[in-house]
């Protein structure tokens, strides 16, 4: 590992943390005061979103461990090894989010892909609200002139 690689692992999970947190913060005194009118505005809770989209994802993705089997001995589901090798590649998949032990057991928590078409869906939603408040302002300052 080099020194900038060293030093990105290092320096990259704080500032996405500081990031997020601004954001949350910025979306919060936001609300009230009624910033949500500006389309700058909408940045914020799209970037609170994905702070929470990708830590939903991680919980989905890692959800198996390391050791398949192992976690499907502690959630007292039965390991099926032709079940497992028949469909390969749904723990590798990015969505929906799958890791079965066998045909009626998930190791992936149910609400992760519904909270993850929400989170998706409300993104869409910031980016709607962000380009109504910039076509609704563009309306209003051209009345005014």
């Amino acid at each position: 590992m080099n020194v900038v690689s060293a030093l990105a692992a290092i320096a990259l999970p704080p500032l996405f943390l500081a990031v997020f947190v601004l954001s949350l913060w910025r979306t919060a005194r936001g609300l009230p005061a009624r910033r949500w009118r500006s389309p700058g505005w909408w940045a914020y809770p799209a970037v609170v979103l994905i702070g929470v989209g990708c830590a939903v994802w991680f919980v989905g993705a890692f959800s198996g461990g390391l050791d398949v089997r192992e976690a499907c001995a502690a959630a007292g589901a039965p390991y099926d090894d032709a079940y497992r090798s028949e469909h390969w590649r749904e723990p590798s998949q990015w969505f929906p989010l799958h890791n079965k032990c066998n045909a009626g057991h998930d190791l992936v928590p149910a609400w992760v892909n519904p909270s993850l078409v929400a989170l998706a869906v409300m993104l869409a939603g910031c980016a709607a609200g962000a380009v109504a408040t910039a076509v609704i302002g563009r309306k209003k300052s051209e009345k005014q002139d």
